[in-house]
């Protein structure tokens, strides 16, 4: 079996995902890349009961299903067409959690608010509601991985990147809180979001700088 390292990582974030209530059911699908291939999960699992090898070897270049004979997640497309466009991408995790389901029903832009959004995941980008598991949903993510790491999909959830899976979770449950704050902090009144300047200073502290490069060699 090959990349059991992956396969073995893969399970471990799945089940995080699940604990943390960022999917629910067979909801959700993860991904990380090793090479040339992706392991993705299978279609019509949930996705904590993903045994290591039940992850889907799929051929980046090529699209083709290359091990276990399991049918891929009906979003492969997604997946497949963001790792062809930013190959510094390593993982990829897409989530349904309420918080950004609601957010995308009342906004688009997710303003940055607080040291841990500014550091681990700066700006979020938006993509408008699309029919899930088509191509036109795989295009309108893939056309957004390289100016963001973390998507809002209106009416539909939230695709985090990383150059591995701790990145990639982190930054999920990060934008998971951020809506959670924006939401809760409008019911009570106005917001005061951080400015440029402050974005700035946070990007450029040191502490955070370790801290972001600790986390993409860490498992």
């Amino acid at each position: 079996m090959q990349n059991m390292d992956t396969r073995n990582e893969l399970c471990k974030y799945a089940v995080k995902t699940v604990v943390n209530g960022l999917v629910v059911g067979p909801g959700g699908n993860i991904s990380a890349r090793a090479g040339d291939k992706m392991y993705l999960s299978p279609s019509g699992f949930a996705i904590e009961e993903i045994t290591p090898e039940q992850w889907v070897e799929v051929d980046i270049p090529t699209g083709e299903i290359t091990d276990n004979g399991l049918r891929p997640s009906s979003e492969v497309l997604m997946h497949l067409f963001c790792y062809r466009q930013n190959p510094a991408i390593g993982a990829i995790v897409h989530t349904h959690p309420s918080s950004c389901i609601a957010f995308t029903l009342v906004e688009t832009e997710l303003p940055i608010m607080f040291p841990d959004q500014a550091a681990l995941v700066g700006k979020t980008a938006y993509v408008p509601y699309v029919l899930p598991t088509t191509d036109l949903l795989a295009i309108a993510v893939a056309d957004k991985v390289n100016e963001a790491s973390s998507i809002l999909l209106g009416n539909h959830g939230l695709v985090t990147t990383g150059r591995n899976l701790r990145e990639a979770y982190y930054r999920t449950q990060v934008v998971d809180e951020s809506a959670k704050i924006y939401m809760s902090a409008r019911a009570v009144g106005p917001l005061k979001v951080l400015t440029d300047e402050e974005f700035k200073e946070i990007a450029s502290l040191e502490s955070e700088d370790y801290r972001i490069k600790l986390l993409q060699q860490m498992k």
